[in-house]
Parts: structure tokens; C-alpha cells; sequence
């Protein structure tokens, strides 16, 4: 894969199943660079294999989608190029979305009522005279903020405080019937707009002093669960819980279990027959704080509180949403597994295995005769749809096929290695075309608690694709490998870590001998930064290095990241010496290694002066290295940067390799 291809990955949304089990529906996603945005339709998918699926709405970029429990209205998200998301229904058996919300921050999630009539959503409430909501107010003009929180930026989003996400309630019009308009809204973004409107008013239902998530209906639809971290000290700790509210207002109450330390929940789901909570939560420990590699767990609890039952493991379950209803007691889950994320129906008495093997479950819906849709990707496909057959997944979907047909894609190696102490270590070499000997790039992804997979990775194939060899593993602190193996290097940061990663390349390139062990090269993003920087200052057999996004100054972190005031102590410790002995920017000096350092401008997790500062030290230090900055992105930038700027970064990062460590297929210009 080449950079200009990046227009061919298709990526697809968790599926939306018909209830009677006869089609799903699924957003498809990619980069466009003519509009230098993200363009995307639904598509229709029958279950039957025998018929074939087709787009079904014209949107620039639609998303999202939701049957109506009665299955007689399709729900999804709408944006324009320049616009907000908003809520669109449209008959399931055709004809033309109506937009249903005006939400002048957009639409975030949302859920049907069991009704079929009403919709929760979540949508971000701005102060007044901030973020448009005045007309010729713009950002440079507002009136200035007074900050006494430790927890008040967001990267990707910005301030909080001043517009945090509450809770709606919409109903749905009659599809097919007369429009009924009402007056407008007042609001100065509105003012030059016709005087009236046919989007009906929805109702806010939350005002509190934070954001409030993953709403969901009791089955009696008199109820919301939704959770949130509305306690007092909730700017001390990372603690969020579930709570219930009445449909019809009222102060949300809080639904404590009665035998858990602190936790934080993700995401809850009351059991079809309304006498049980789900959800997942990590534990916090004593200190409210400890986040460091805490696996996720799925618990069950009465509705009204009570004490609440671990259903996985702790210690060797990570699992996460989508907490699909599979029957009266049991939810569908996603569970990050030895570089795989499975599929698995949880009930109060066990768990089934549902889909595994090597690819990644990006979401899963079944209906009531229990025909069951699965989003998926693995090595040689983005996102695709199947459905679950008697265990087994029956592809229904190509939508990586001009991919494959177009471009290279070099399937990921297994392989298993040792550290020097003997700890287990799991990746993959992504070999290019030809003989070799291939140069070779170490990558080391970020969180630390994360994970490389053997799915379809754009990074690894365009560099496979200019003649590089991708060595990629999980080290100690990487998720999916057990709760011990990820707080490993809890308050040890670069030590086994370090170990990992070095002891997995040298088996590559024992066992590989089309690899090079004398064209080494080294990258990594945000964590992967951290241990790049932390790596090319005490192992100088690399030709040349790159650092993205980089945690790389523990100290001017805890006051300039989002997320800085609890990271560095809870993973490095809280003592000055301990973050001293785990800095990248106190062992620069060893760094001989010519460097790239990429940040972007607006990143927040970790903010562009950790790269700055860095390349400042390099270039003191008579150390060759660049400075590659991109206005306007984010911490996200490989992800989700505008399809113009993930371009730019591929070619300037070949263009470094070219530099440093040519290839035969990447040798820049003569």
C-alpha cells in the first residue's frame, strides 16, 4: 500500500440487525482527499450470502445506524463536510431521512427507546458567547476563563467545563406524514435561517457539571441508566458511576454496588427483563487513581444497587462494550486477547466463546430468532461483515477488495520470542516483496496499555510496501497478555519494556535471515515515542529513529497534558527521583541516533512542547534531527488526522527513511 491509497481502506461500523434477523446494516467509512475529509454511506447487508448488499443513503458522511426495536425505522448520524453530526430517521424500508436534532455542538451517541417512539442522545451544551453560539463571536474573542480544576481540557476536544455533554430526549415524527414546523430557535447561528423548522424540539434531561455517557432504557422505558462522575471530589479522582434517571426529570440517582472499591464504568446495560444491571468497570484501587493496566471487567447488579457480581476475570479478561442483549441474562462483549479481540456472550452462569482466531471484532449485534451480524478486520481485510453460523463466520462482505486488487498486502509472520528472563514475548514481521536482505524497522505502538494485532495495519503495510521489513510486538506493559504482564512496568518504565521489544528484534533477525541486522531503523508513537526516545539513548545500533507524539518529559507533562496530573505519577511514581531515573529528557545526552521528531500543534495527551523541548535538546547536542510539525491535528493525527495530513506524514517519514535507511524500493531522489 502507497501513501496516495489511503482513499482504499474502507472502514466499517459495529452492525445494526433487523429484528426479524433478515439484514443489518453498517456504516462504511474512508479518506477523501478531493474534500480532505471523511465520506461515508450506509449500506443494506442480507444475511442470505446468496443476495447482495447495497449503498442505501447518499450522505457525505452517514453513521451510526440503530433499527427501532419494531424494526420499522432506521436511526443513524448525519454530518456535512463543515458540519456537526445530527440524528436522521428514515423508514427501514425506504425513502428520504428526516433530521430529527439540531444540537448546535452536534450529536454524540444515542439509543432507542423500547417504544420505537423516543431517542436518547448525547449532546454537548456550550456556554453562551463560546463556540459560535454568538454570532461574530469567534474564539479569539471570547470572554477569558477562570480555571480552578485539575481536569479541564480534553484532547481532540479542548475546554470542558463550558460545554459539557448532557443527556436529550427527541421524539420521532411520523415518518411519511405532513411535516408539522414550529417557530425557530432564537439563537444568533439560526437568525439568518427560515423563521420556522420541521426538527422537533428535544428535551434536555441532564444539567450537571459533567459528561454524561452511555445512556441506555429500562425496558419499561420510564428509566435511563447512564453514567457519569457527578460526586463531590469528582475533580480528585477518575471515578464514574451508573445512575438512574426518570424520563420525565428529576436529580439522577446514583446505583452503587455495595461491595466494590472504586471504579470507573464504561458502560452499562439493564437485562431485557429488567431486573438486572451490566456494565464495565475498571478498579481504581484505594487511591481512586490507579488506572495503570486494569483490565476491564463485566459485572452484574440488581437494578436498584446492591452487591454487584464480577462475570470475567480480572486478571485475563480485558473486556469492553458493545453489552448487546443475547437473551434474558446474558450481553455480547469484546475481549482483547493475545494481539486478537474476540467476541463472547457472557451470562451469570459462564462465558461462550463466540467468535476468536487471528482478527479483531469491531462490533456484533444479534436479533430476537438469534441470527447474529459481526463486524470484523484481519490481515487482509479493514472491515468487513459476517454472520455467526453454527460457530462459525460466514463473510457476507468485500469491502477491502479494490484495496487487495490495487495495492500490496503483505500478510503479518507470527512470532514468539524470550526476553532475557524468559518472559514470553508475542508479534509479527510484515515482510516486503523480494530476496532482501531487508532493511528493518522496530515499531512500538503506544498507551503502553494497548496493543498491536495481526489485522490489517495501514502504517506496517505502507512501509512494507517501500521495501522495509516491520518488526511489531507486545512487550510487558501492552494489554491482552494478562492484568501482570500490563503493570509490569508500573513505576519501572524502560526497563523490561525495553528488554521486550530489543530481545523480540533480535529473534527476528535470527530467525528471518532475509533481515539486515545492519539497517536497523526505530519508531514508535506516544508511548511508542517514549520508548523510542528511551531506547536510541542506550542502544546506539540503529541508523536513525522517529518520535511521534512523545510522553518524553514526565515533569512539564503533569502541568501541560490532559491527562498529566495523575499519567507520570501513577505510572513512573511520585517522587522527583522516580521520574528522574524514567525520563527520556534526562538521558538525551546519550542520543546519537539521527532523529525525527512529528507533533502535532493542537495535541493535548501529550502536548506539542514534549516534542519541542526534545528537539531542542537534540539540536543542542549537535545530534542530527528534524522538527515536523502539523497545524491543526490532534494526539489522533495517524488515525484520524484529514486525509491531506496522514498523506503528508507517510511521504515525509519515507522520505526520512530514504535519508537514513534506503531501501530498494525507497531510495528518494538521486
Amino acid at each position: 500500500m502507497k501513501p496516495e491509497q489511503l482513499p482504499l481502506l474502507n472502514t466499517v461500523s459495529a452492525p445494526a440487525i433487523h429484528p426479524d434477523g433478515t439484514r443489518a446494516v453498517v456504516a462504511v467509512t474512508r479518506p477523501d482527499f478531493d474534500t480532505d475529509s471523511y465520506v461515508g454511506q450506509l449500506w443494506t447487508v442480507p444475511l442470505d450470502p446468496a443476495k447482495h448488499s447495497r449503498r442505501i443513503t447518499r450522505g457525505f458522511r452517514d453513521t451510526a445506524p440503530a433499527f427501532s426495536p419494531d424494526g420499522l425505522v432506521l436511526a443513524f448520524l448525519r454530518s456535512d463536510q463543515d458540519g456537526k453530526p445530527q440524528l436522521f430517521v428514515v423508514e427501514s424500508a425506504g425513502g428520504e431521512p428526516q433530521r430529527i436534532t439540531g444540537q448546535h455542538a452536534g450529536v454524540g451517541g444515542f439509543e432507542w427507546a423500547p417504544d420505537s417512539h423516543r431517542i436518547v442522545f448525547t449532546s454537548r451544551v456550550p456556554e453562551p458567547g463560546r463556540y459560535g453560539t454568538v454570532a461574530d463571536v469567534t474564539a479569539g474573542r471570547e470572554d477569558p476563563r477562570l480555571i480552578s480544576s485539575k481536569q479541564y481540557r480534553m484532547n481532540g476536544l479542548g475546554y470542558t467545563a463550558d460545554q459539557r455533554q448532557q443527556l436529550f430526549v427527541v421524539e420521532v415524527p411520523e415518518l411519511g406524514g405532513e411535516p408539522a414546523f414550529r417557530p425557530r430557535g432564537r439563537a444568533a447561528h439560526e437568525q439568518s435561517q427560515a423563521a420556522f423548522t420541521d426538527v422537533p424540539q428535544a428535551r434536555q434531561l441532564t444539567f450537571g457539571d459533567a459528561d454524561h455517557e452511555s445512556p441506555v432504557f429500562a425496558p419499561d422505558g420510564r428509566h435511563l441508566y447512564f453514567v457519569a462522575a457527578l460526586h463531590e471530589t469528582h475533580d480528585d479522582d477518575l471515578v464514574a458511576s451508573v445512575y438512574r434517571l426518570d424520563v420525565q426529570g428529576g436529580q439522577p440517582e446514583a446505583v452503587h454496588p455495595s461491595n466494590h472499591s472504586p471504579q470507573t464504568v464504561n458502560a452499562v446495560r439493564v437485562s431485557t427483563n429488567g431486573e438486572w444491571l451490566f456494565y464495565t468497570a475498571q478498579d481504581l484501587g484505594e487511591s481512586r487513581i490507579d488506572f495503570v493496566a486494569r483490565n476491564t471487567v463485566l459485572f452484574v447488579m440488581p437494578v436498584g444497587g446492591g452487591e454487584a457480581r464480577p462475570l470475567t476475570d480480572a486478571e485475563h479478561l480485558d473486556v469492553s462494550g458493545p453489552l448487546q442483549p443475547c437473551g434474558p441474562d446474558s450481553v455480547l462483549v469484546l475481549n482483547t486477547a493475545l494481539g486478537t479481540v474476540e467476541l463472547l456472550e457472557v451470562a451469570a452462569d459462564g462465558i461462550i466463546p463466540l467468535v476468536h482466531g487471528a482478527r479483531v471484532v469491531l462490533g456484533a449485534t444479534v436479533a430476537a430468532n438469534g441470527e447474529m451480524a459481526v463486524s470484523f478486520s484481519d490481515a487482509s481485510t479493514v472491515g468487513d461483515l459476517a454472520s455467526l453460523d453454527r460457530g462459525e463466520l460466514r463473510l457476507l462482505t468485500n469491502f477491502s477488495a479494490n484495496l487487495r486488487n490495487h495495492s500490496q498486502v503483505s500478510e503479518p509472520q507470527d512470532l514468539e520470542a524470550a526476553a532475557e528472563d524468559g518472559n514470553p514475548v508475542h508479534g509479527w514481521v510484515v515482510m516486503p516483496d523480494g530476496p532482501g536482505p531487508h532493511p528493518v524497522l522496530l515499531a512500538i505502538h503506544g498507551g503502553p496499555f494497548a496493543q498491536y494485532t495481526g489485522a490489517f495495519f495501514d502504517e506496517a503495510q505502507v512501509y512494507a510496501a517501500a521495501g522495509y521489513a516491520v518488526v511489531m510486538c507486545n512487550p510487558r506493559g501492552s494489554a491482552g497478555y494478562s492484568q501482570a504482564h500490563g503493570r509490569a512496568i508500573k513505576e519501572r518504565m524502560g526497563t523490561v519494556d525495553m528488554q521486550d521489544v530489543l530481545a523480540f528484534l533480535d529473534a527476528a533477525l535470527r530467525k528471518y535471515p532475509v533481515l539486515d541486522k545492519e539497517r536497523l531503523g526505530i519508531m514508535g508513537g506516544s508511548y511508542g515515542g517514549y520508548l523510542t526516545a528511551w531506547t536510541i539513548a542506550h542502544d546506539h545500533r540503529f541508523k536513525g529513529a522517529i518520535v511521534e507524539r512523545g510522553f518524553l518529559d514526565p515533569v512539564s507533562f503533569h502541568g501541560s497534558a490532559d491527562i498529566g496530573w495523575f499519567f507520570g505519577g501513577e505510572y513512573m511514581g511520585g517522587t522527583p527521583e522516580q521520574l528522574q531515573a524514567q525520563s527520556p529528557m534526562a538521558v538525551v545526552g546519550g542520543v546519537r541516533t539521527p532523529t525525527l521528531v512529528i507533533h502535532s500543534e493542537n495535541d493535548l495527551r501529550c502536548p506539542i512542547e514534549q516534542g519541542q523541548r526534545y528537539y531542542s535538546e537534540l539540536k543542542s547536542r549537535g545530534v542530527e534531527t528534524s522538527l515536523l510539525v502539523f497545524p491543526g491535528e490532534d494526539h489522533e493525527l495517524s488515525r484520524s488526522g484529514t486525509p491531506h495530513h496522514r498523506r503528508a506524514r507517510f511521504q515525509h517519514i519515507l522520505s526520512w527513511w530514504a535519508q537514513h535507511l534506503p531501501s530498494e524500493l525507497n531510495r528518494g531522489e538521486d
